[in-house]
């Protein structure tokens, strides 16, 4: 569903997704960003799953971000 947010770990593989919000403390946010994580970017979903990890690319890197992690990323389906 175009425009709906939701958390990165209830988006479809093989979707675009843009990264709306970061939840979570200020180390979560950090740890995120250090990552290469920012609000406004692109990532491709390669791999999610219920209450599983989650992976993602970010240009050519593969990220795996635990369940609660991609629980506090809030992204849209890109348009």
């Amino acid at each position: 569903m175009k425009g709906v947010l939701l958390p990165l770990s209830l988006a479809l593989p093989s979707k675009e997704v843009i990264l709306v919000a970061l939840h979570g403390g200020r180390g979560l946010r950090a740890r995120l960003t250090d990552m290469g994580l920012n609000e406004g970017m692109k990532l491709k979903v390669l791999h999610s799953h219920r209450f599983g990890p989650c992976i993602v690319l970010v240009g050519n890197t593969r990220l795996v971000l635990g369940y609660g992690m991609a629980q506090k990323i809030l992204v849209k389906e890109v348009e």
